[in-house]
């Protein structure tokens, strides 16, 4: 006897529709998930070098002494000792006693050194106390700094070009100077999270100051200097060729270039750090011969100034030309001239409001001309992007005395193709 059996609505097959459904919301989630790995993955890794914390005393490297004694251990005191005298030295400080001289030093920095058994070959530096020391030094210890720059490190090797990407002998060089004593105010950022997506070589040849300044403004610098180290290893093994050169501004201005060369991958860093020092001496000296200035294209200035504030600073002025109008008043009538002085009219300050205006922003170099030609238009105070989408549709806030349609005038005069809203317009070429 045949059978029926009913199936349950859980039972019943999946209609084709459903099906596809379900396979639509498992490739969603799969992407999703691939998604925010690689997100992850883009700021993950052992990529972060944070910066010594830089001391105001007085830093003399490269110092290199070959002394012999009667052991190995008189031998080295000597060399130190020779050490410190050569470092006063290069400071030009006055002749001291070694006794004097060793109560100036707070300590001794050994960079490489061999040891023999009468015998000591070292290179060294000497870290003077600046509040001891700067009494013999007078102006050389007591200089004025830098504006604050923002360092970028470039390496470029085998081919790529990497700043705070990865680890690197030339970053981590950078991060283990001693910039106390230097007249320049380097910010260095340890190249960790979103530095390294944001801090990248291409960022250097960009010219747009709005993406420079917002980039300064995040780590609090007046400007950029791009210390450049091309290295070329001959072969494996071998001697490594350091191309050095520095670079400033969001221009990338040349400043200068020298080259030095490391006999194996092990005098590396001693190379590196050499340079690093070369590069501080190319700094200062761009400082005191007047270049090494913040760009003031980089300024923002009263562009993107608060509504509020220049409605503020309007009726400032109108307050003010008003109270000269009435002295001159009261001065006209103590001398007694029997013609009443014709009444100055009171300046009626313009309401400025602020408007959103949206914008077709295929390339950072639309973004500029659009900006310069809405603060160009006649009554705009002031215009600034809030909202940034390259190849889509950008946001600026605009402050202009008068209302929105004389707004949407002011820019047709100015060959743009504008739709109003109710407190908003888009605009177009």
């Amino acid at each position: 006897m045949a059978q029926s059996f009913a199936l349950s609505r859980a039972q019943r097959p999946l209609s084709g529709h459903a099906i596809r459904q379900t396979i639509a919301v498992l490739v969603a989630l799969a992407i999703a998930v691939v998604a925010g790995r690689v997100l992850q993955a883009q700021v993950e890794g052992d990529r972060g070098i944070a910066p010594v914390t830089s001391s105001i005393d007085i830093d003399v490297g490269g110092i290199e002494v070959d002394v012999r004694g009667d052991s190995a251990e008189e031998a080295r005191e000597a060399g130190w000792r020779e050490a410190q005298r050569k470092g006063w030295a290069k400071l030009g400080g006055p002749s001291l006693p070694d006794s004097q001289l060793e109560s100036l030093v707070s300590a001794v920095v050994i960079e490489q050194e061999r040891i023999g058994p009468r015998r000591y070959i070292a290179t060294l530096g000497v870290i003077f106390d600046r509040a001891r020391a700067g009494r013999y030094l007078g102006g050389n210890a007591q200089r004025t700094q830098s504006a604050p720059m923002l360092l970028l490190p470039v390496t470029l090797s085998g081919g790529s070009a990497m700043v705070y990407q990865q680890r690197n002998p030339w970053q981590r060089v950078w991060a283990e100077y001693q910039a106390g004593s230097s007249r320049i105010n380097y910010v260095r950022p340890s190249g960790a999270g979103g530095d390294s997506l944001m801090l990248t070589y291409g960022q250097t040849t960009r010219r747009s100051r709005l993406w420079w300044r917002n980039i300064l403004d995040q780590f609090g610098a007046a400007d950029v200097l791009v210390p450049i180290a091309r290295l070329e290893y001959q072969y494996p093994g071998g001697p490594v060729k350091g191309y050095f050169t520095a670079r400033y501004g969001p221009d990338s201005e040349f400043l200068d270039s020298f080259t030095l060369t490391a006999k194996n991958d092990q005098d590396l860093p001693q190379m590196l750090a050499q340079a690093v020092t070369r590069f501080d001496d190319i700094f200062e000296a761009a400082l005191a011969d007047g270049k090494l200035r913040p760009n003031p294209t980089l300024n923002v200035g009263g562009e993107g100034a608060d509504p509020v504030l220049q409605r503020l600073i309007e009726i400032g002025r109108a307050a003010q030309a008003q109270e000269r109008a009435q002295r001159a008043a009261a001065a006209a009538g103590e001398t007694g001239e029997g013609t009443s002085p014709t009444p100055t009219p009171t300046p009626t300050a313009a309401v400025v409001s602020s408007y959103v205006v949206q914008f077709a922003s295929p390339d950072a170099g639309t973004i500029d001309a659009t900006l310069a030609a809405v603060r160009a238009t006649a009554g705009v105070r002031g215009a600034a992007t809030s909202s940034i989408a390259i190849g889509g549709t950008s946001v600026m806030s605009v402050s202009y005395g008068g209302s929105l349609s004389d707004l949407a005038g002011a820019l047709r005069a100015r060959g743009f193709t504008v739709t109003q809203g109710s407190n908003a317009l888009a605009i177009s070429r």
